[in-house]
């Protein structure tokens, strides 16, 4: 898989802006994406070395319309990467 097509996109949030801070940033990432696959996607996009991949799976919950329940919102996969010391990723 590409790093491009590996990677989906940025996870802005208060939280992440904070760990962004202390060096960590986080990425929604395809589900099936493994660490070290994202390791490299990280190191060929951003050009910056990355000392820790964590990932966290988040499934799919069940919207209610009425009565019944009709549909789910997505699951999808967040990656939480480390970088090196001093080095950073402008997401702006």
């Amino acid at each position: 898989m590409t790093d491009h097509l590996l990677i989906k996109k940025p996870w802005v949030t208060e939280k992440s802006t904070n760990l962004a801070k202390l060096g960590q940033y986080v990425f929604i990432v395809k589900p099936g994406a493994t660490k070290p696959e994202v390791k490299k996607a990280i190191k060929a996009i951003y050009k910056v070395d990355a000392i820790a991949v964590n990932m966290v799976n988040r499934p799919a919950k069940r919207k209610r319309f009425g009565n019944a329940f009709r549909g789910a919102e997505g699951e999808y996969r967040k990656a939480i990467v480390t970088l090196k010391e001093g080095q950073k990723i402008d997401l702006q």
